[in-house]
């Protein structure tokens, strides 16, 4: 339904006041939380296969020939330096297609460079009928030093997806602690100083898997500090500039792939640094985004990326329809109502903003999914809406999703998150493990198999 302007900022007071700074505290811990878990490497040892609870005839078996990742947070064997001529892959491609050609995607997020079987993991997408796979890449842990870049397992992802015919996103962001001078007492993530560096980047990236890999997401929640941490602040002409710069880089190496603006992270309220008024360190989306329409990022991108982690709504409700859980532990939607909890009112919220600026672009939900802490020994810090969704509230809403984006019309791509970060060894805290469709012993939550079995038009 048609928005009205976030042009003016909207600034808060009272208790929304209150349960803003909570909020956003929630999210600064939660995030640096996501940050270690989902674009860190950890321990080898922690990947585990899935159980023979679930049926074997839901689920591949790992091949006696198939290679475990090396994980250790260095460089799993000599960079590559830049210039040099990518190693050759015994796999066939899968073409790219030119984004006009391409019809709705089924995708799930994976960790693949976390520890296990990347053709495991892959036998796992394929088993739930997913057509693509999202790979986190993060490249402040992979080139430690300019133009020495670790790509071993990228390459082996990239390997398997094209084995079994599925389609590759990278979403790409951090940069690397030589390519930047700012830092303050928060250890968060931003952007290059220099947006060319980043653009280079992308280039030896699609030189690399040229024709192998179908749409990169440029960067990630740009409007939150802990992803772009400038002295400026978040800064949407800032990031349109690099979108712009990213989109060359990648158009003239494969005009087939798909590029997408980073998603951005759905909130409700502006929040500025305490020390600095005027540095704004987390900016509503709707807001955001109107700021990026204006800037013109429509001309750099093919598709616009969005983000929506469900909370305790279930997807087909809109934020201002008065629904309430009066047995719900986490009270935000029900007590602070807002567009940014709702899935429906988020997502249609960012198309009408587009439509009204006169474009059709579609969008790619790169990361959406329900947490459930169900079966759980405990939960993640700020989570407290992973305890109000049950197992089978989770399975249903997740394929209730997939349905609506399906069905709506203007979504090219929809991506679960997640399926396999509860394997990374980091227990019930770990913010990632309640949206996995695995639980911690590997066995496939009720959500694996009602994904697994969804008709997917």
């Amino acid at each position: 339904m048609p928005r009205n302007s976030y042009s003016s900022r909207r600034r808060l007071g009272g208790n929304r006041l209150l349960i803003a700074i909570a909020a956003w505290l929630v999210l600064v811990v939660a995030g640096a939380a996501c940050t270690w878990y989902g674009w860190f490497r950890p321990s080898p040892d922690a990947a585990q296969p899935v159980s023979e609870d679930t049926p074997a005839a839901a689920l591949p078996a790992a091949t006696e020939e198939s290679a475990v990742l090396e994980t250790e947070a260095q460089p799993q064997s000599e960079p590559t330096p830049t210039g040099a001529t990518p190693a050759a892959t015994v796999y066939a491609e899968l073409p790219t297609l030119p984004p006009e050609a391409e019809v709705f995607g089924y995708g799930i997020a994976i960790n693949g460079t976390g520890g296990g079987d990347i053709r495991y993991w892959m036998g796992q997408v394929e088993s739930l009928g997913m057509g693509w796979v999202k790979q986190q890449v993060a490249w402040s842990n992979f080139e430690g030093e300019p133009g020495k870049m670790d790509w071993s397992g990228f390459d082996a992802i990239v390997d398997a997806a094209n084995e079994r015919g599925i389609k590759v996103l990278f979403s790409v962001a951090k940069a690397p602690d030589w390519s930047r001078t700012y830092y303050d007492e928060n250890a968060d993530d931003a952007p290059p100083d220099d947006l060319a560096d980043f653009a280079d980047f992308l280039g030896r990236l699609v030189d690399r898997y040229q024709g192998r890999i179908h749409a990169i997401e440029v960067w990630n929640e740009q409007n939150l500090d802990r992803e772009w941490d400038t002295a400026e602040g978040v800064n949407a002409t800032r990031y349109v500039e690099m979108l712009r710069l990213a989109y060359q880089a990648i158009k003239a190496r494969d005009p087939n792939i798909i590029v997408i603006s980073g998603a951005l992270s759905n909130l409700g309220y502006v929040a500025s640094d305490p020390d600095n008024v005027d540095r704004i360190i987390v900016m509503d989306d709707f807001e955001y985004l109107e700021q990026m329409i204006a800037e013109g990022f429509l001309d750099y991108c093919d598709c616009v990326g969005a983000h929506h982690n469900g909370f305790n709504l279930p997807p087909h409700i809109e934020w201002d329809e008065g629904y309430n859980d009066p047995t719900a532990t986490f009270r935000g939607p029900f007590d602070n109502p807002d567009h940014s909890w709702s899935f429906k009112s988020t997502l249609t919220g960012y198309h009408d903003l587009i439509e009204a600026a006169g474009s059709d672009k579609p969008l790619c939900v790169t990361e959406f999914g329900w947490a459930s802490a169900e079966g759980f020994d405990g939960y993640p810090p700020g989570f407290e809406f992973a305890l109000d969704n049950t197992l089978a509230e989770q399975a249903e809403w997740d394929v209730q999703a997939f349905q609506l984006l399906h069905e709506w019309g203007f979504v090219r791509l929809a991506v679960l998150w997640n399926l396999n970060y509860s394997q990374l060894g980091w227990g019930p805290e770990d913010p990632n493990a309640p949206y996995a469709l695995l639980d911690f012993s590997g066995v496939a939550r009720p959500a694996y198999g009602a994904v697994g079995a969804m008709d997917k038009p």
